[in-house]
């Protein structure tokens, strides 16, 4: 590995932390934001809920494992979450170029030069990740001396048309047509549902779904504030009113909740891990599963018709929702997981169960 070049990750309150660079050497600015995964930098780093974060994973060793190939199934990546890094910039303890893994094809820093994307290493993440559990999520940048740059704060765009197809595309040939509004999709949720006979459409995250004959709507998961996603709340407003079942991921549970009536927050520093506990509502049945997010409903503003799916046991946060009466339910966290455990993937189940008996109905 040639000489690393000297950088410094700067937050908003004035902390400075010293390190080498071993990624684009570009400065960039973004939300600073922790995640405690032991592995799936992968994976997190070309997750589209990430996008205009910097990411600070807790676990040490990073690149050990290198990056994998590109090959596809069924038109999306096999070992991706979507066709390129989403993430502004990569902050670690101890990168290692060394990596060693049987699908291995290229060094972490050599994906994050083609992305266009900094990294950091040398910094003490234990420190860091301290700092953003007392003050919250904060602003930051990754800056190198002769490229200086101001703060930004990412969650006053809207996010999710970023990270948003731009086209309508469609998977596979399946029995059931499931419209996917694609507010920045995670590719293992196309897998997911393929391979329960499906035929995918996504869709732009502000087109008309309610015009589509399709079986089931799902709603994926996306990055940033719900409130920037007003157009499709209101689509899936209109989607309340029918009988067609409903699925929500991470972003899609908080637009599900804002189209039934809720309010959403902004947590503290997020739920980003794959090791976040959630209890099943009404039961003593406790889930581990994979989170990314930012945002919240608020369960309080739960209308009358709909119920908590599931509570996070941490701090007591909503973790889902669903209708008492109708086929419409959403998740906070991730059960197509990638990375993390598959736990809560029999959810995807009961989503296509919810459509076999609505056509039956029929």
């Amino acid at each position: 590995m040639h000489k690393l070049r000297n950088v410094k990750l700067v937050l908003e309150d004035g902390t400075i932390f010293e390190g080498k660079s071993f990624g684009k050497e570009k400065s960039i600015a973004g939300e600073v934001v922790f995640y405690t995964a032991m592995v799936g930098y992968t994976e997190s780093l070309s997750d589209p809920s990430y996008k205009g974060q910097i990411l600070v994973p807790t676990y040490p060793m990073v690149g050990n494992y290198g990056i994998p190939s590109a090959d596809q199934q069924e038109g999306v990546e096999k070992f991706y979450e979507s066709d390129r890094i989403h993430a502004s910039g990569l902050v670690v303890a101890d990168y290692t170029d060394d990596y060693s893994h049987w699908n291995a094809e290229k060094s972490l820093g050599d994906w994050l030069k083609e992305n266009d994307v900094p990294g950091i290493t040398g910094i003490d993440t234990r420190q860091l990740t301290k700092i953003l559990r007392e003050k919250g999520s904060m602003k930051g940048k990754i800056e190198f001396e002769d490229q200086p740059i101001d703060f930004c704060d990412p969650n006053d765009e809207n996010l999710a048309a970023l990270v948003s197809t731009d086209e309508v595309i469609t998977y596979g040939n399946g029995n059931h047509k499931v419209v996917l509004v694609d507010c920045g999709v995670k590719y293992n949720i196309i897998r997911c549902l393929l391979k329960r006979d499906t035929t995918v459409i996504r869709v732009p995250w502000d087109y008309d779904f309610t015009q589509i004959d399709c079986d089931g709507i799902f709603l994926s998961n996306g990055p940033g504030d719900p409130i920037k996603c007003e157009a499709t709340v209101s689509h899936i407003r209109k989607a309340l009113d029918g009988d067609t079942p409903i699925m929500g991921i991470c972003l899609g549970n908080q637009l599900l909740g804002r189209a039934a009536g809720c309010e959403t927050y902004k947590l503290k520093y997020g739920h980003r891990s794959h090791n976040q506990p959630v209890l099943l509502n009404g039961t003593q049945r406790c889930f581990i599963t994979s989170q990314n997010h930012g945002y919240a409903i608020n369960q309080d503003t739960l209308p009358e018709e709909w119920e908590e799916l599931f509570i996070n046991v941490n701090d007591g946060t909503n973790e889902g929702i669903r209708h008492k009466s109708k086929p419409f339910f959403s998740t906070q966290f991730h059960p197509e997981a990638s990375s993390g455990p598959v736990d809560t993937e029999y959810l995807f189940d009961e989503f296509i169960e919810s459509i076999e008996k609505s056509k039956a109905k029929q």
